[in-house]
């Protein structure tokens, strides 16, 4: 066997397969906590363990919970967020991520529980401070962490169209945007008029409603970068930027690009995390070969995909729905949490949650 093979094996042999719990109740997520004798010691850390050869990930975690912590899952609905692949020199871990949410007995049967079943420390900590970066983790669990910020509805703008017959349609979007959103909310702010006026509308939102987080299209991040008093310069002072959105013909023509893609305006944004569009196989894979890179670089990750349409839409009737089974399949492919779009509403989370989503998005029925 050449050097080269033995290398290739001696990397698959170092590789660990891991699957991993983010388990909450509510905003109450519980950690384990390392010590100081194991890799990555004195760290916080998720529930979980190795992937044994027989088993899937979702057994396994299944599995690692109720030997770590004795809580018994197989009747909660357990959501893939993503997968993961970190080096930490001396060794190589792929996460396969999954979140369970605890029903309110089983909360209160192990809220007080301080030590887990392997004699390591528990604590339920608040997804606040968790977010806050209150608890150090593992390296490779940054990206989950971007992962959890993901709320369960996300709320699109109305494009400046929808406000045509007013005799200033600028002011009725922004109007309406301002007294309708709700507090704290995660908007997709996706105004679809000329980009000046956009960007301008875009500025004065966010800064009428300071206590929303957005998402802004790509192309944001791509104007006037040179330009001392840039759009974008504007738009990132005011730090409500939670992401910028790649659509799927953007994605597809990055993954197909022949140029070198291992650079760093090859891989798009290097200021901000990603989510992207997906609306089938393809896409999905790019979507993963974009997330790989952009971890290897070290670059804020991709934290979740739009996967639509889901269900028919008014906006696009001749359009081919997925369906709900479609959906789920696709959905079990990506390494990012993925975020249902087209023809739902926000109480379809739960399908959404049953069928391997974490969030919902829409229009019409989020105001």
């Amino acid at each position: 066997m050449s050097s080269e093979s033995n290398n290739q094996v001696s990397k698959e042999v170092s590789l660990i397969n891991v699957a991993v719990a983010v388990i909450h109740h509510k905003e109450q997520y519980l950690l384990g906590f390392r010590s100081a004798a194991q890799h990555q010691g004195n760290r916080y850390e998720f529930v979980g363990g190795k992937i044994d050869g027989s088993e899937s990930a979702e057994q396994a975690v299944i599995r690692e919970v109720a030997e770590e912590t004795g809580i018994t899952i197989h009747d909660n609905t357990v959501v893939k967020l993503g997968r993961l692949h970190h080096d930490y020199g001396d060794k190589q871990v792929s996460l396969q991520v999954y979140k369970i949410e605890l029903t309110a007995q089983q909360y209160e049967q192990y809220k007080e529980c301080q030590q887990g079943l392997e004699g390591q420390a528990l604590t339920w900590v608040e997804k606040a401070d968790l977010l806050a970066g209150k608890y150090q983790l593992p390296a490779a669990n940054k990206t989950i962490l971007k992962w959890l910020s993901i709320p369960a509805k996300i709320v699109i703008t109305y494009p400046l169209a929808h406000f045509s017959t007013h005799s200033d349609p600028a002011a009725a979007w922004l109007q309406y945007h301002q007294e309708n959103l709700a507090v704290n909310a995660l908007v997709y702010i996706r105004i679809k008029g000329v980009a000046i006026a956009s960007d301008a509308m875009t500025v004065q939102l966010m800064r009428l409603r300071p206590d929303i987080l957005v998402i802004l299209p790509y192309d944001h991040n791509t104007q006037n970068l040179n330009a001392k008093d840039s759009i974008t310069e504007k738009i990132n002072a005011l730090n409500q930027v939670a992401a910028y959105h790649l659509t799927q013909s953007a994605l597809m023509q990055w993954s197909n690009n022949d140029q070198d893609i291992s650079t760093s305006d090859q891989t798009l944004s290097d200021t901000h995390p990603l989510i992207v569009s997906c609306h089938d196989t393809a896409s999905i894979q790019a979507a993963n070969k974009l997330a790989r890179i952009r971890l290897q670089q070290q670059l804020p990750p991709v934290i979740g995909a739009f996967l639509s349409p889901v269900l028919a839409t008014q906006t696009h009737p001749d359009e081919q729905p997925l369906g709900w089974e479609a959906w789920s399949e696709l959905a079990q492919l990506a390494d990012m949490p993925i975020i249902g779009l087209g023809g739902l509403s926000p109480t379809m989370i739960y399908q959404a949650l049953q069928y391997g989503g974490i969030s919902v998005a829409g229009i019409r029925q989020f105001f």
